[in-house]
């Protein structure tokens, strides 16, 4: 007998299991390097949205948009830590590797938010165009940039470092990519260090301290304050332009699709194990990104009857799992089963003979041992009665009429009486018939060998 419990223990609430995961991830040693940049980072975005309000800087807000982002990549770092150390369990029994691409899709939306309020707050300035104050301003630019770049190149960000290279290229590298080349038709030694993809976060640094360096000799040159307008604009479209293509990529992860790339090579290991020995059919396929660089999937495999289960499990799991790590092998035995003639009992939902006579039909023996002078003899070479599939009848065993009419020819043979009158309108009433002609099939449209026509030949 177990204890009962009359007060149970209160689940534990989100902030507590919140509290509980942290110290879990903080317990790692990997970890502390992480959290030792991010309150470095908060730091730092404290005293950059100080110069930005002494400033009155536009574009310098924006570049501090992008350390901000800098502390989303670190929040994403520590979940994708977390994910390692998380287990698979019975809520969530493909593992926690979704929560790291819905950081990095979260990481990438609010960039893109934060870009769409600079674009806001730029349209507004162009109406009325404060003064800038340009003391911090560059302060303020090589601290964000350095930062930026330290933070970027000293922490291995495994989910942003594989977004950054799965997704489609942003119009920003795009365009260096072209300036690149030209270059290095020019000076072919830099090829090495210009033609590879560069890293788009290390891009978008670079690009936005030039703007805002621009920005800082305009000013003090001609004290032309819209240019700290015009370069809020071009590094909030930079930011917008560079973080679209990841939210795409985490997003359509975040949806279930098949990646792009891998469709063909699914394809051509599908064809494989359709070949295998003892597989009849592969059908209800699907596969899926379950995480970076992980793909699951499901597939029935439908196999012979003598076929080993076990033995073509084994080999479509070998075959697949080259590709697919988290896979799910559904396999089950043909059930097909050919339709034969049968001389079991109609069923009621098949034909409604309850006013039939239904006997058997008599083999082709017994039509042998008839008079000639009185019937039609079956002839011996003559196949049994043919049922092609999707035609009435299928799967019913065929039966026959017995017409008991006693024929007014005097030839001494008592027929009966026939239930049908249409069977009088088939010939039955002309001399020369014989007894077989008393035998109809219950089936109109099935085509039958035996008999005569309604002018009393033998049919073919």
């Amino acid at each position: 007998k177990g204890t009962i419990h009359l007060f149970r223990k209160s689940q534990r609430s989100l902030v507590g299991k919140l509290t509980h995961e942290f110290k879990l991830v903080a317990a790692d040693r990997r970890s502390w390097k992480i959290l030792l940049f991010g309150a470095i980072n908060l730091i730092c975005i404290g005293f950059l949205l100080m110069w930005c309000s002494s400033t009155n800087s536009i574009a310098l807000t924006a570049y501090t948009y992008l350390t901000i982002f800098d502390l989303f990549s670190l929040v994403t770092c520590l979940i994708s830590y977390w994910v390692m150390m998380k287990k698979p369990s019975p809520v969530y029994s493909f593992g926690f590797e979704r929560f790291e691409v819905l950081a990095v899709f979260a990481s990438t939306v609010l960039a893109q938010l934060g870009a769409l309020f600079i674009l806001k707050e730029s349209a507004e300035r162009f109406l009325e165009q404060p003064e800038i104050h340009t003391g911090r301003l560059l302060v303020g630019t090589f601290v964000a940039l350095f930062f930026n770049l330290f933070t970027m190149l000293s922490i291995k960000n495994k989910p942003f470092a594989y977004v950054s290279e799965a997704a489609s290229t942003s119009w920003l590298q795009e365009h260096v990519a072209d300036l690149s080349r030209s270059i290095c038709g020019i000076i072919p030694g830099l090829s090495s260090i210009f033609l590879p993809r560069m890293n788009p976060f290390v891009l978008i640094d670079i690009a936005g301290a030039l703007a805002l360096c621009i920005t800082y000799m305009l000013i003090e040159i001609n004290n032309y304050f819209a240019v700290d307008t015009a370069s809020a604009i071009a590094i909030a479209l930079m930011t917008f332009g560079t973080m679209y293509p990841m939210s795409v990529y985490s997003g359509k992860v975040l949806l279930q699709t098949t990646p792009p790339h891998v469709i063909g090579q699914l394809d051509k290991l599908l064809r494989e194990v359709s070949t295998l020995d003892g597989v009849l059919e592969v059908r209800n396929e699907h596969f899926w990104t379950l995480g970076f660089g992980t793909l699951a999937g499901s597939v029935h495999v439908r196999i012979r009857r003598d076929a080993n289960e076990q033995m073509v499990l084994a080999h479509v799991t070998n075959r697949l799992y080259t590709l697919v790590s988290t896979l799910t092998v559904q396999i089950f035995k043909d059930d097909w089963i050919r339709p034969t003639l049968s001389s079991v009992p109609i069923a009621n939902n098949i034909l409604n003979l309850s006013d039939h006579h239904i006997i058997p039909m008599p083999s082709l023996k017994a039509a042998d041992n008839l008079n000639p002078a009185t019937s039609t003899p079956a002839k011996p070479s003559s196949p049994p009665p043919e049922f092609s599939f999707n035609t009435p009848g299928k799967n019913v065993s065929p039966v026959i009429l017995l017409n008991t009419q006693t024929k007014p020819y005097g030839l001494g043979f008592n027929h009966g009486s026939s239930p049908y009158s249409s069977v009088l309108n088939q010939g039955l009433g002309i001399p020369g018939m014989g007894a077989a002609q008393g035998f109809r099939t219950g089936f109109a449209n099935v085509p039958s060998r035996y008999g005569t026509n309604t002018r009393g030949q033998p049919r073919p």
